[in-house]
């Protein structure tokens, strides 16, 4: 998930870069239809992605994850099968498998992400507010009276960290760590878990995960998206795109020319997942049946 320290510019990126590191980037060149180029592709002979085993929805050892599927899509488009190199996506995770050259591509990243040369991006999410159905009014809004008894729900050194923050709410914070071993801790699916228990009244986590969690909540769980505080200069929502190697440009173009051409169906594989969407003005281009019906109200 996205992730910044309460610092501005390019620290403030970096760190956000570090932490989506449950995003991966992958495709190959192509020159003619009939026969596409491999570029500077390693590999000749497979599409290699560079993957957390154990992230979704993200990605996993069974390829039950959207990244998974949009890799797919992209090795097809190529003339390649998939080939994984699996780590967890923790410290050392570029190190160890792009920068290792074991793979050619992380399917996503954040487009600010500094350890790896970027794509165009190829889809723009948000963190969002998560909160239990019954509570709505309550707990749907940082605004609410009621949030000042709200236990809430926030990743370490996240962006919503500085919202609470700035509210006077360090206090409230139930926190759940953030560079994690996924093989053994998996804290946004923690955190929903929570929320449904009571143990929480709000979770503030990055949108991919908290839909795509709340939607197998055995409570109903709705959420509302996070908006960016200018007077903080922290954002809300980022651009995810793909990560390469440095130096790599007609790989470059390749996977930027993919996304071109693919787009309508990677934006279809990403709503399948429930993966709160953004335009380019930053409007919800998928809003969830509550906020239609607000909408519709004129909330």
């Amino acid at each position: 998930m996205p992730v910044v320290k309460r610092r501005r510019g390019r620290r403030a990126r970096l760190v956000l870069g570090a932490a989506l590191l449950g995003l991966a980037l992958l495709p190959p060149p192509f020159a003619r239809a009939a026969d596409p180029s491999k570029g500077e592709l390693r590999s000749q002979t497979a599409f290699r992605v560079c993957a957390d085993p154990d992230n979704l929805p993200f990605s996993n050892a069974k390829g039950e994850g959207f990244e998974n599927k949009i890799a797919e899509l992209f090795a097809a488009a190529l003339g390649l099968p998939v080939a994984y190199t699996w780590h967890p996506q923790t410290l050392g995770f570029v190190r160890n498998t792009l920068g290792a050259q074991l793979c050619d591509v992380i399917m996503a990243v954040t487009s600010a992400h500094e350890l790896v040369q970027n794509t165009r991006f190829y889809y723009r999410s948000t963190y969002v507010l998560l909160y239990r159905a019954a509570d709505r009014g309550a707990f749907d809004s940082l605004d609410s009276p009621m949030v000042a008894t709200a236990r809430i729900g926030v990743v370490a050194n996240t962006p919503p960290a500085v919202l609470v923050e700035r509210r006077g709410l360090i206090g409230n914070i139930v926190t759940y760590n953030l560079i994690v071993d996924t093989r053994v801790e998996h804290p946004a699916q923690q955190a929903v878990q929570d929320l449904a228990a009571g143990r929480i009244d709000m979770a503030l986590l990055w949108g991919p995960l908290a839909t795509y969690w709340a939607g197998r909540s055995p409570v109903p769980l709705e959420w509302v998206p996070l908006k960016s505080d200018p007077g903080l200069q922290t954002a809300m929502d980022y651009r995810i795109s793909m990560g390469l190697r440095y130096g790599e440009s007609e790989w470059l173009d390749t996977l930027n020319r993919l996304i071109r051409e693919k787009q309508k169906d990677i934006d279809r594989i990403l709503v399948e997942y429930g993966v709160p969407l953004l335009d380019s003005r930053g409007r919800l281009q998928n809003p969830p049946p509550w906020l239609q019906a607000s909408a519709a109200r004129g909330g």
